[in-house]
Parts: C-alpha cells; structure tokens; sequence
C-alpha cells in the first residue's frame, strides 16, 4: 500500500524524518555555516526531502494470529494501518535517519500491538510463541544501536509500551515510586516535581525515552555524576516474559545470592518486556548551579575531573570538551563580535587561551551546602589551572541541554554526516583511548585528502574512569551511509583495542552485537545464551539484540 502526498502530513513526515520540532528553530547562523565550510568543506544538497510517498508493504500476519491478538488485547488495539507501522519501525541513529528519509520500509513491523497491563503482554508473547512471530519492544524509540530494528527476516510485531504509561504509587517515606515502563522522562519529572521528589535521570533523550528503555539500555543521564546511573536508581523490576512473569529485586540490598535484577537490567527486550519498575527518587534540590569554566588544555581537565571525582566533589553535572568541541562550541554558538574579542582577551589574560571548555552543574539540599561543596571543587579546579567563565556560560548550556537531537535536524538537513560514539575506560587508559578513538575516526572517514571533524567531551566521571563521547561530523552525500558503517567497523575495534569498552550507555542493539564477545568473554556469551533459551526458547524476543539467534524461529502460516 501506498502512503500518498495527502496522508503525508507535514506532521507525519516530521515524526517519521527527523527527531522533532522544537518549540523554537534551531538554525545554522553564519559563523556556524562559514565554520563548517572550514572544517568540513560544503555538503551536498540534501536529498529525499520532502518525501512524495512512501510504499508500505502489507502486514503477513495470518488472519488466525490477527484474530489471536485481537483476543488479547482488544481487537482496536492490533494496528496494520501503514502509518502506525511506520512510527514504529526503526530508532534514530544516522543510518536510522537516512534510510527514514528514504523511504526505505523494510523493517516495518507487520503489526504494531498495544497491550495495557503486564498480563495482556504475557498474552501477547503466548500468542506470539504460538505462531513464532518475532517481537520488538517500542518505548520511545530512541535507540542509536538498533535496538527496535525489526530483523530483516520472518513475520514480526512491534509491541508498544504507549498505554503502560503510568505512575503507579509513591512511596514517599522509603523514596520510591513503582511506574509502567512507557512513562516518559518528562511526564515522570512533571509527577514527581508536583510531590516534591526528582529521578534526576536526564539523558539527551529525555524528551522521547521512556523509563522502561532506561532500564533496557543501562542508560546514564548528564547528570548522572550527582545521582548515579539507572542501574543506580532501580530497585526491582517485573518482567513479561515468553514462559511466565519474572520479578527482580524488592530490597533495598540483600545477600541472597548474585542480584538477578542485573541480569534484567540492560537485556533491550531479549529476555521478556519490562512491565514494572521501581525507582528510588529523591527530595527536589533547593538550590542549584551551572557555570561555564575553562581548562587550560583537555589533558589538565582531564586531571581536575579526575581528581574531584575521587574526592567526591563532582557535584550533579561535570562535562569536559576537549579542544576540537570548545572550538565548535563558540564557533557555533558561541560570542561573536565585541563580545567576542573581550572574551579571548579575558583567556588570554587568565593564561588559559581557548582551552578546553568546562561545564559544572550543583544541585544541593540549601546554598550553604552548595556554596560549601563549589568551594571544595574551586580549590582542586585551581590546582590544575582552571578559571571561571561565570554562571552565564552553565544556565545557556542548561537552557539547551536537550537541543543537540533537534540540531542535527537541521545539519542532516543541510546534507552534513553526523554521528557519535562513546566509550569508557579507567583513569590510566583514557588519554590513549581518546587518541585512539579519534585517530581511527579521522582515518575511516579520509577521502580524497580530506578527513571528518572529530570532537569529544568527557560525559562521566566515576572514581576510577570516566566516559567519552565522540561527535562526528563530515559531508553527507549518497555514498555517507556505507562510509559512516565502515568507519563505525573501524572505530570499534580501535575502542576495545585501547582497552575501552564498546558502549557506556546507548546498549549493544544489533549494532554493537559483533564486538560483545570480545568484551564479555566466551564464557559471559554462554551464560547470557544460556538464559535466554531459559525465558525465550523460542528465540521471538528481539532476536539479534545483545546475541546472535541460536536458531530463527520458523514462521506458522
């Protein structure tokens, strides 16, 4: 069937192309454009947009399994219609993007089923083991690693998590709340700011993510470095799986053998759909801070996060560009004019330069405790050369802290490659990991004496290690898919060759599945087989997510 100019809505197309539309244009300005050019040279036009049509092939459910799922959860709420089809195929990494932009449907699920409570999915799953249909589940649809990719082969379903959107009880005394899995970080923050209480989990998603695909991915948020990871925030799951419901944690810490709430968390869907999760949340702080600060290379930064993470005085938000992003970052957003001669007259004064940009974020119960911890982390900061670029610089990254999706809208638009990575390693490891990671980037991407621009900043930081996050940005054109996955080959290897591990916080997916092994061992391979023929046997749950399918399951028609 065929989705023609008069159902492609400007809304429609917007919801199936791009990440959104923000409240606000996000535009190129001309230092941004004239910087590209610079850097990157002239992209070539954009292509596929506006879309004419896009060509949806029909659903190959059989009518029985049709029938079957209606029974389940009500014949409404099993969708063949090629619009819901569409919303449901695919996450939003770069290639995710382009092939959106092309029309390209060929991992469009067959059905797109809505179940409303944890037994209506273990209906689903009943079902779909019964007729060996193969199931993705779809939250927010945000994975970058192909998490919700329906595979390519067999009949295939996307269950979404839509209607489990709820909160389901608070507990205030004990600092906990038990929520379905599809709330949405904003709808979750807007609840819990009512009562006074935040999860603090702030990932570049959070627009889009629901709480379940935290779970699912071990995703961390930028303000993770104050209020930890979601593995650091989950008390138990509940879990719908193909042979019967599995519960996770309760306590808040317990030594009855090896915690089986780890083994739930990070799974992305191929073990069983999370349909319950408690959070532990904490009291809305009363005082908070941004500033903006600079170091006087990557290197030194490097050595000052280092150091106020194993003192314990990171505060909630701690983000380190290195020289190449700090460069971008005023370029593009950055002073201009006056403004701008004053302030490289202001580094040049400090004896900083352009270094490498700092942004610290406090969050704290009363001032005096947030005045009393900035302090603490002034005093190490100064050590290793820092200086302050004031409040103003932090509350501007603040206000724009979620824009990043909505400006590579409008890059993609202009017919720009762009792309991340991240990794993470310890402490000893990271200023060779960096280089590393940079250096294969720029060799993947050389054609023709020209090479992509390479920027990083540090996202987290632990005692003994932190993150890396890795922006890529080159000239687009039609042969930017092939180049973007033979780099993203090369880049992996180069990761775990310097000791880093494959992804800190955007999951394996399919995409990162092939460089698993190496960083969990055969015996690790074995022992996460080993529980997804347990709970999956017949391998319908997300199949190619975190494993390769022992056997695909046969279709029943």
């Amino acid at each position: 069937m065929t989705v023609g100019p008069d159902a492609l809505t400007p809304d429609l197309v917007d919801r199936f192309t791009r990440w959104g539309r923000p409240s606000s244009p996000v535009t190129l300005s001309g230092p941004a454009q004239e910087f590209l050019k610079a850097k990157v040279g002239m992209a070539p036009a954009a292509s596929n947009l506006p879309l004419p049509e896009i060509c949806v092939p029909d659903s190959r459910l059989p009518v029985p399994a049709l029938e079957a799922l209606g029974a389940a959860v009500g014949a409404p709420q099993v969708l063949i219609d090629p619009i819901t089809r569409l919303l449901h195929s695919r996450g939003m990494s770069y290639i995710d993007m382009l092939a959106r932009r092309a029309a390209d449907t060929s991992d469009i699920p067959d059905a797109v089923v809505m179940p409303a409570t944890h037994d209506e999915v273990l209906a689903v799953l009943q079902v779909c083991t019964n007729y060996r249909i193969r199931v993705v589940p779809f939250g927010g649809g945000t994975s970058v690693v192909g998490g919700v990719t329906r595979p390519a082969e067999g009949i295939g379903i996307a269950i979404s998590l839509a209607r489990l959107g709820a909160l389901i009880a608070h507990d205030e005394l004990s600092g906990l709340v038990r929520v379905q899995p599809g709330i949405t970080g904003p709808e979750l923050e807007r609840i819990l700011g009512e009562r006074g209480f935040t999860l603090g989990h702030l990932p570049q998603s959070w627009e889009r993510a629901t709480i379940g695909g935290y779970a699912a991915t071990r995703s961390a948020g930028q303000a993770s470095s104050g209020y930890g990871r979601i593995d650091d925030m989950i008390e138990s799951v509940t879990l719908a799986t193909p042979i019967g419901t599995w519960s996770a944690g309760r306590i808040p810490a317990s030594a009855a053998g090896p915690n089986l709430l780890h083994l739930a968390l990070g799974s992305e869907g191929a073990f069983g759909i999370i349909t319950e999760i408690t959070l532990r949340v904490r009291r809305t702080p009363k005082a908070s801070c941004y500033e903006g600060a600079m170091a006087p290379s990557f290197a030194a930064g490097i050595s000052a996060s280092r150091e106020l993470a194993q003192l314990g005085l990171t505060g909630s938000v701690l983000r380190l560009s290195d020289e190449a992003e700090t460069t971008a970052s005023l370029a593009m957003s950055g002073p201009t004019g006056l403004k701008r001669r004053l302030f490289d007259r202001y580094l040049a004064f400090r004896k900083v330069g352009q270094g490498a940009l700092l942004i610290l974020g406090w969050e704290e119960q009363s001032a005096a405790l947030l005045d009393a911890r900035r302090d603490a982390a002034w005093t190490v900061l100064k050590k290793f050369g820092v200086v302050s670029l004031g409040k103003g610089v932090g509350e501007a990254w603040n206000h724009n802290r979620f824009a990043g999706p909505y400006l590579r809208d409008t890059l993609l638009d202009g017919g720009y490659l762009v792309e991340t990575f991240e990794t993470a390693a310890s402490w000893n490891l990271v200023p060779d990991l960096y280089e590393a990671a940079r250096d294969a980037a720029h060799q993947a991407l050389a054609t023709g004496g020209h090479t992509a621009y390479v920027m990083a900043h540090v996202s987290h930081v632990y005692e003994t290690g932190a993150s890396i996050y890795f922006t890529v940005i080159d000239r687009g054109g039609p042969e930017a898919g092939p180049r973007w996955r033979a780099a993203k080959t090369a880049i992996s290897g180069a990761l775990q060759a310097a000791g880093g591990t494959i992804t800190h916080h955007h999951g394996i997916g399919r995409d990162h599945q092939p460089w698993l092994r190496t960083e969990i061992g055969g015996i690790g391979i074995g022992l996460l087989q080993a529980i997804k023929a347990e709970l999956d046997p017949d391998q319908i749950m997300n199949p190619g997510v975190l494993l390769l399918p022992a056997v695909l399951p046969r279709d029943i028609t």
